[in-house]
């Protein structure tokens, strides 16, 4: 693999290339689009009085931002392949950032939705060239210590948006949620530039357009059928976009398989690596499982025990603090052991956290309550992402890490919808704490089985480092 390093003046030559430099500046910008995921719930209520319209609206400006995010990862992993990591990374950072302004400006909500699904184009744009960028930069032996940073970073980013987003609310209004991202964004642009290394493999690539309509199209179906089905009752019409969804999607398997020699959206060579392959599925499952734990328990902080957001957000932060102080501990362990124990053990202390706040949410609880069982929970999350990503990229060719880091996180953000959607649907049956305890046995099961199918797997031995061919 070739590293185009560029001599820059004011002492920046020594920064450009160096790992840990390159990891502070992919995690802040994946902090910020992960971030963007959960801030933006906490200002609905103020969008709504501000723009003068209602709920059915404003919902899509979360639904816009995260449907397109989970369409376009695959593609926008191809991208990184065909232009450079770096590059398209640098383009998800410029079309981010001034679609954060936009949204800062906007002046009715249709602009607001419209600018929504741009930004989340630049996220789609940035996020899988993050562990890429990590896999070229950063030998095998360290892989792990630096995508546990990555990963606490987006454990911390998922579990603090409604903490910062209503405190920016309640300080600034709501067109700051987006406003903040633009000095933000302008640093890590900055930062790209004169930090992270050009990283080239050398080869000419191709970019399968059919493959890229049919995903798109079957992902389309498939992620707003999920997003918007208790919406609509599960209705004819759900029903028909998700087979459509199935359909699309067995017709893009087909053209993969007919194309395999001809730089496909998604290689099967990866998933030959069964580590990738069980770990990708992991990474759903996960998904869904945080969104499970989270959300039942921010709504009943909020709806049963009368709390604020902000305080609510308050009383969720054990949980992201201790995730984001063990993962690093957690990624070097995984260096060290291969962190299959180290997950096994990160999945069954997260199920029993959440097992544990399942049992305290009553009638009598309060927000000190939960405050050990999430940072069980956190010590879950930190013990889970680190080892979850090197395990899934141990044994990668560095010329299909672009590929492959689309294809996880895209199984990640689908989890995080099915989660969403299984999640809402669950928390409607019975009573108001039927419905949470309910939700919260969903994650708990899942994390559970997980466990226990990763118990009797064999672990494999760390593999040397990835070299491109």
């Amino acid at each position: 693999m070739h590293l185009k390093r560029c001599i820059t003046v004011g002492g920046m030559t020594k920064w450009r290339g160096n790992p840990w430099a390159v990891l502070a500046t992919l995690s802040l910008g994946f902090f910020m689009t992960l971030l963007d995921m959960t801030i933006v719930n906490i200002a609905i209520p103020d969008v709504m009085r501000s723009l003068h319209t209602g709920l059915d609206q404003v919902v899509w400006t979360v639904g816009g931002y995260t449907l397109v995010l989970a369409v376009l990862l695959v593609t926008a992993a191809r991208l990184g392949d065909l232009r450079g990591q770096r590059t398209v990374f640098a383009a998800g950072v410029v079309v981010f950032t001034l679609a954060s302004a936009a949204c800062g400006l906007a002046p009715d909500v249709g602009t607001l939705i419209a600018a929504r699904v741009v930004q989340g184009v630049g996220a789609a744009l940035l996020t899988p060239q993050t562990m890429a960028l990590i896999i070229a930069t950063f030998p095998a032996d360290r892989r792990g210590t630096a995508l546990g940073v990555w990963g606490a970073v987006a454990g911390v980013a998922t579990l603090t948006g409604p903490t910062l987003g209503g405190t920016l609310v309640s300080a600034a209004g709501w067109r700051w949620v987006f406003l903040v991202n633009i000095p933000v964004g302008a640093l890590v642009l900055a930062m790209t530039v004169l930090v992270v290394p050009d990283v080239r493999t050398g080869r000419a690539h191709r970019l399968d357009l059919p493959g890229v309509l049919l995903s798109s199209a079957a992902l389309t179906c498939l992620t707003f059928a999920l997003m918007e089905g208790d919406r609509y009752g599960w209705n004819a019409w759900i029903w028909g976009l998700m087979a459509s969804g199935a359909l699309l999607g067995g017709l893009f398997l087909r053209h993969q398989a007919g194309g395999q020699d001809r730089e496909p959206l998604i290689p099967f060579e990866l998933f030959q690596n069964r580590g990738f392959a069980l770990m990708t599925a992991l990474m759903g499952v996960i998904g869904a499982a945080l969104i499970g734990a989270v959300l039942p328990l921010g709504i009943f902080l909020q709806e049963q025990l009368g709390l604020s957001a902000v305080h609510a957000g308050l009383a969720l932060a054990p949980s992201p603090l201790v995730s984001l102080a063990v993962s690093p501990f957690a990624g070097r362990m995984s260096d060290r052991v291969g962190g299959h124990r180290v997950l096994v053990a990160g999945l069954l202390a997260f199920a029993l956290g959440l097992g544990l706040v399942a049992l305290l949410t009553g009638g009598d609880a309060h927000a000190w309550t939960f405050t050990a069982p999430l940072m069980l929970m956190g010590l879950g999350t930190g013990c889970m992402i680190a080892p979850l990503s090197a395990e899934a990229m141990r044994g990668v060719p560095a010329r299909l890490a672009g590929s492959a880091s689309g294809v996880s996180n895209s199984v990640r953000q689908l989890g995080s919808v099915l989660g969403t959607a299984a999640t809402t649907a669950l928390m409607t049956v019975g009573s108001p704490l039927d419905g949470v305890h309910l939700a919260l046995a969903l994650p708990i099961v899942l994390l559970a089985l997980a466990a226990g199918a990763l118990a009797f797997t064999r672990p494999r031995t760390p593999a040397p480092a990835a070299t491109s061919a």
